[in-house]
C-alpha cells in the first residue's frame, strides 16, 4: 500500500513538472501542512486520464493561488447576517438600515473581526469540495453555447473560482444553477440571435432576475464585515458590493464569465464603489450596476466620475506586482501586499493620463526610508493608497491615472503613511497640476456646510418658484403673495424680510409644480428682529411620496431642519399654519429639504488644514448661527470641517472666491 501511494505521488510530481512551473505549486503544498494530502488527492485524481488535462491545469491554478485566500468563522458572523435578512424582509415596507444595524449591534455586540477566527483555504478545503467545484465549473463552461468563445485563462479567473472574496466557502454553484438556469432556456434554440455571446446571456439572465422591487440597496453596512457569501447574497440586499456579489454568483454558476470592477476610493466622495463588467465575444466591455441596465463601458458616464484608479478582482495573485513591491520594501499597505487584482483604469476611465509625473520640486526633501511611493486619495481625514511606483525623487511617476481627484504621495514606513508631497489635483483638460500648500497668506473664511451639497441640488432646485402665501380663508381661495423663491438656497436657513400690508390668519408655502413641495422648515416672524416665531395649528396637504408617513407636511413646523415634506404628488402640495389671531408678517425663514450636511446651530465644529498631518484651526459652537467664521486660515490650503456633535459625512475642500470648493 505504501508503495502504491509513493508511485501516485511520483506520478503527480512528474505531471506537475511537465504541465506547470513547480515552484508555485510546491510552495502551496508545503504551506498546506496537514491538508497537503487533500490537495494531492485532487491533483492525483485529475492526472490519471489524459482527457482531464484541462481539469488538471485548473486544479493547479486553484491550488497555486489558494495560499492568498482566507475567510472568517465565528458566531458573530452568522448573527450579523440577520441584518441582510431584515433588509430583505423590509424591502417593500418602511425600513431604517441604521436602526436595524443598531438593534443587531445591541443584541450581539459591535461587530469586530477580532471576534472571528481567520481560516486559510490551503489548510481547510478538502478534495471533495475542490473537485465538486471543478466539475460544476467545467460542466457549465462546456454546455453553454457561448463557452466556445471563453478562453481557458478567462475561465480560470472568472468562472472557475469557488469564492469571490473573503466569504466562508460553500458549495453554491449547483444551487444557483438549479435556481436560475431555466432563464437561459431560450438560448438552447439554435436560431436565437447572439446565443454564442456571453453578454447576450448575461443580459437575458440579469433581465430575468434583476427586479428593482426585490432589491434593497443601502450604503449602511457593518463596518469591516467580510463578503456576505452566496446564501446571504440571495437576499439581494445591502451595499453595491453585496449586490455585485449576487450577480457574480449567478453568472459564474451558469458559465457566464463576469468581473468585479471597483474603485478603492472615489475622488469626490467618501466611498468605494463596485460594479459588474462583462466582455462580449468581440472584446467589447460592458458594465452594470446591479440591478441596473447594461452599458458599453467606453460610453458609460461612470468613466468620468473621479476615481484615479480602477481595478478588477482576480483569483490569481499578480506575482509581478507582489514581487516588485516586496523586493523594495519589507511591508506594504494591505491592498498591495496581496494584489489579487489587475489594473483596468484605461478601460473604465475618461480623462486619464498615461503617466502622471510628480515635479521633483514638490517632493519633500526630508530623508525617507520608503522605497515605494503610493498615490493616495482623500477619504474624510484619511488618505487611501490607490497606486504605487518606485520612489525616485528626480523621476517619480504613476501609470494610467484618471485626472480630477485630490491626490497626495506618501511612503509606507512602520505600518503608516509618511507623506512626501502636499495634496494636489490635475485639471481634466489642461493637465495642469495644482498643489494645495500648507502655508500661505492668511484669510478669513465663512462656512455653510461640512459636506458637498451637489447631491442635494435636486432639493434646493425644487424650491425655485415656491410661493409663500397669506390668506383670510383656510382654503386660500383668496390669497396674497408674501414671497417667491427666485434663488437657490445657499445655506440651511434663508431669512428674508417681508412687509405684509395687513394681518393674516392663514400662512403657507405652496410648492412649485413638479417639486413635491419639498421643504424642511418654515417660520414666520412678526418683526424683522424677533427671535420667536409665531405659532399656530399646522395645516396642509396630507400624504407623502414614500407612503410611510415619514415625510408629511407636519415636518415643516416640527423645528427639525433634518426632517422634510415630500408630497405624494408632484404638484398641489402645501404646508402652513392656522394662527389663533391674524398677524402681520415681517420676516420669513425657510430651509430646503436636505441631508443634514449644512451647519446646524448648536453643534460643535472644528476646522483643520492639511499639513504633514491635519492640524486644527480651532473649534466653534454657536447656538443660533447656520454659518461659521474662522480667522487666520492659510490661503490655498486643503481644509476639512469636522462636526463633533453628529453626522458622518464630511469632505475636504478649498476656499476660493468666498466659497467652499469640494474636493
Amino acid at each position: 500500500m505504501q508503495k502504491i501511494c509513493f508511485i501516485v505521488v511520483l506520478v503527480f510530481l512528474h505531471a506537475c513538472q511537465k504541465k506547470e512551473p513547480p515552484s508555485l505549486l510546491s510552495q502551496a503544498l508545503v504551506l498546506a501542512a496537514e491538508n497537503r494530502y487533500e490537495l494531492e488527492k485532487v491533483l492525483s485524481f485529475y492526472s490519471q486520464d489524459p482527457g482531464d488535462s484541462l481539469k488538471y491545469r485548473a486544479a493547479c491554478f486553484l491550488i497555486e493561488n489558494m495560499g492568498h485566500h482566507y475567510y472568517y468563522d465565528g458566531e458573530q458572523l452568522e448573527q450579523y447576517q440577520n441584518y441582510y435578512k431584515a433588509l430583505h424582509n423590509h424591502k417593500n415596507k418602511s425600513a431604517d438600515p441604521v436602526a436595524i444595524l443598531d438593534s443587531i449591534s445591541m443584541l450581539y455586540g459591535p461587530f469586530s473581526l477580532k471576534n472571528l477566527t481567520p481560516k486559510y483555504d490551503l489548510k481547510e478545503l478538502d478534495s471533495a469540495y475542490i473537485c465538486n467545484n471543478i466539475e460544476w465549473s467545467f460542466k457549465v463552461w462546456e454546455e453553454q453555447p457561448w463557452g466556445k468563445n471563453i478562453s481557458f485563462e478567462d475561465f480560470c479567473e472568472y468562472i472557475l473560482p469557488y469564492r469571490i472574496g473573503d466569504e466562508k466557502p460553500t458549495a453554491w454553484k449547483q444551487a444557483f444553477y438549479e435556481k436560475y438556469n431555466h432563464y437561459l432556456v431560450p438560448l438552447s434554440d439554435s436560431t436565437y440571435s447572439g446565443r454564442d455571446d456571453p453578454v447576450v446571456a448575461a443580459k437575458l439572465l440579469m433581465g430575468s432576475i434583476a427586479n428593482p422591487d426585490s432589491v434593497y440597496f443601502t450604503m449602511t453596512a457593518p463596518a469591516g464585515y467580510p463578503h456576505v457569501g452566496a446564501q446571504t447574497a440571495l437576499y439581494q440586499s445591502g451595499s453595491c458590493r453585496d449586490l455585485t456579489d449576487f450577480a457574480i454568483y449567478a453568472c459564474r454558476a451558469l458559465g457566464i464569465p463576469s468581473h468585479i470592477d471597483f474603485m478603492i476610493a472615489r475622488g469626490d466622495n467618501n466611498a468605494d464603489h463596485f460594479w459588474i463588467s462583462y466582455t462580449d465575444k468581440s472584446g467589447e466591455l460592458h458594465v452594470q450596476d446591479f440591478p441596473g441596465s447594461f452599458r458599453i463601458a467606453r460610453q458609460d458616464g461612470l468613466r468620468f466620475d473621479p476615481k484615479a484608479k480602477v481595478y478588477r478582482y482576480t483569483f490569481s495573485v499578480d506575482h509581478h506586482t507582489r514581487n516588485a513591491i516586496m523586493s523594495l520594501d519589507s511591508s506594504a499597505p494591505s491592498f498591495f501586499e496581496r494584489p489579487l487584482f489587475k489594473d483596468v483604469t484605461i478601460y473604465s476611465s475618461g480623462y486619464y493620463i498615461q503617466e502622471l509625473k510628480i515635479p521633483s520640486s514638490q517632493i519633500y526633501r526630508a530623508s525617507t526610508k520608503g522605497k515605494i511611493a503610493y498615490l493616495c486619495l482623500s477619504r474624510q481625514m484619511d488618505w487611501i493608497p490607490v497606486a504605487w511606483a518606485s520612489f525616485d525623487i528626480n523621476n517619480l511617476s504613476f501609470k494610467n491615472v484618471q485626472k480630477g481627484s485630490v491626490m497626495r504621495v506618501a511612503t509606507w514606513e512602520n505600518n503608516r503613511l509618511v507623506f512626501q508631497t502636499d495634496p494636489f489635483s490635475m485639471h481634466y483638460l489642461s493637465n495642469e497640476i495644482t498643489f494645495f500648500p500648507r502655508t500661505g497668506s492668511l484669510q478669513d473664511v465663512v462656512l455653510y456646510a461640512k459636506f458637498k451639497l451637489d447631491e442635494e441640488n435636486i432639493y434646493r432646485d425644487r424650491m425655485l418658484g415656491g410661493v409663500i402665501e397669506a390668506s383670510d380663508y383656510p382654503d386660500f381661495r383668496k390669497k396674497d403673495t408674501l414671497y417667491v423663491v427666485n434663488e437657490v438656497p445657499k445655506r440651511l436657513n434663508t431669512s428674508v424680510p417681508v412687509n405684509s400690508v395687513k394681518p393674516y390668519k392663514y400662512l403657507r408655502y405652496y410648492g412649485a409644480d413638479g417639486t413635491h413641495c419639498n421643504l424642511s422648515e418654515l417660520a414666520f416672524y412678526e418683526n424683522v428682529k424677533d427671535t420667536a416665531a409665531v405659532k399656530g395649528k399646522v395645516i396642509g396637504t396630507p400624504g407623502d411620496w414614500q407612503g410611510y408617513g415619514t415625510h408629511e407636511y407636519t415636518n415643516v413646523f416640527d423645528g427639525k431642519t433634518w426632517t422634510s415634506f415630500d408630497y405624494k404628488n408632484g404638484s398641489g402640495g402645501w404646508a402652513g399654519l392656522e394662527l389663533e389671531k391674524p398677524v402681520k408678517v415681517g420676516r420669513i425663514v425657510y430651509t430646503p429639504r436636505n441631508r443634514d450636511n449644512y451647519i446646524r446651530p448648536g453643534d460643535t465644529f472644528e476646522l483643520f488644514y492639511c499639513d504633514s498631518e491635519w492640524k486644527s484651526l480651532g473649534t466653534i459652537k454657536d447656538e443660533n448661527a447656520d454659518s461659521l467664521l474662522f480667522k487666520n486660515v492659510p490661503q490655498g490650503a486643503l481644509l476639512y470641517l469636522r462636526n463633533h456633535t453628529r453626522g458622518v459625512q464630511e469632505r475636504a475642500f478649498v476656499y476660493e472666491g468666498g466659497e467652499q470648493k469640494w474636493k
